[in-house]
C-alpha cells in the first residue's frame, strides 16, 4: 500500500487519507432536531490540502422522517455510524433521485486510518 504523507490536522493528529473508492455505505443514525432516524448513507471523503481539513461527502438514501424535516426547514443534522461519535452534517439539496446530498468538515462518522507521527513544531 503506497502512504501518503500525513498532514498535520488542527486537533494535532495526523491524518493520512484512505486510498481512493474507500469511504463507507450502509447503516448510520441521523439525529435532525428531536427525531432519530435509521437511514443508509453512501460517503467518501478527502484531506484539502489548502485549508488542512477532511471534507467529506455524500448522501443520505431517501427517507420519510428525513423529507419532512428538510422541508420544515432542517440544514444540519448529528451523523452517527456504529458506535461512533456524532459527526455534524449539512443537509444539502436533494438529488433527482429524492436522496439528500450531505457534507461535513473534520473527522467524518465513518473510521479512518490515524497515524501518530512525530510532527515538527
Amino acid at each position: 500500500m503506497k502512504r501518503r504523507r500525513p498532514r498535520r490536522h488542527p486537533a494535532g493528529m495526523a491524518f493520512v487519507p484512505p486510498d481512493d473508492g474507500e469511504g463507507y455505505d450502509g447503516p448510520a443514525t441521523v439525529l435532525v432536531g428531536d427525531d432519530v432516524l435509521a437511514v443508509t448513507v453512501h460517503l467518501a471523503g478527502h484531506l484539502e490540502p489548502l485549508d488542512g481539513f477532511f471534507h467529506w461527502y455524500g448522501r443520505i438514501d431517501r427517507c420519510a422522517g428525513l423529507v419532512t424535516a428538510k422541508d420544515a426547514g432542517a440544514t444540519t443534522g448529528e451523523l452517527v455510524v456504529g458506535d461512533g461519535p456524532p459527526a455534524t452534517v449539512r443537509l444539502a439539496e436533494y438529488d433527482a433521485w429524492g436522496h439528500v446530498q450531505v457534507n461535513g468538515t473534520g473527522a467524518p462518522p465513518y473510521s479512518l486510518e490515524r497515524v501518530e507521527v512525530d510532527l515538527p513544531a
